[in-house]
Formats: C-alpha cells, structure tokens, sequence
C-alpha cells in the first residue's frame, strides 16, 4: 500500500462514521487533489468507501457540490489490517535497510 493510501485511510480512521469531502481530505493528510481522488476511487471500487454528491445549488453556495467519502462499516476491520501489515513493513524494512526508512546507521 502506498504512502499516500495509507495517508488518506488514516485521516478516514480517525473518525470513521464521519463523512469527509475531498479537499477536506486532501487538506488533513497534506496531499494534493491530483493524488487523493485516484486513491478515493480505488477505494470506493475495491468496496472499502461509500460516496454520495451533496445536495445543494451550487449558485446558492457560491461553490461546487462536494463528494462526501466515508468508510463502509463492513470495512474499518480491513481497512485496520491493512495499516498494521504497512506498519509491519515499515518497522521490516527498517531492521532490513535501517538508512533506508529513516532509522539509524
């Protein structure tokens, strides 16, 4: 899994009932637009998001509708496995390669 996945499923963990729009997202893991909504649509794809359009006028708002990301209920146990194997391999490659992720020489 890669950095900025794991950077998006985090901000999503923290409070995985609430609903988040994607520059919110972007804005909390420090990552850019470009980055985040091909990994939100991975996501959604692989069945571990739900996403819904709000429903407001855009003249009304003076902004675009935002897509709101949330994690489906049935994927927090996955989606916490996969950030304890990643983890796993940092913590790995830090025994293996310890110049390489950071740690000491």
């Amino acid at each position: 899994m890669t950095l900025p996945t794991q950077l998006v499923l985090r901000q999503l963990m923290d409070d995985p009932s609430r609903e988040m729009y994607g520059l919110e997202i972007c804005s909390a893991a420090g990552l850019p637009s470009g980055t985040i909504h091909p990994i939100l649509a991975r996501l959604e794809r692989v069945g571990w998001l739900e996403s819904r359009w709000e429903e407001v006028d855009p003249a009304e708002q003076g902004r675009p509708k935002r897509r709101y990301y949330r994690l489906k209920s049935d994927s927090i146990a996955h989606v916490q496995a996969a950030l304890h194997r990643a983890d796993a391999s940092v913590k790995a490659l830090g025994r293996l390669r310890p110049r390489l992720a950071g740690g000491a020489q």
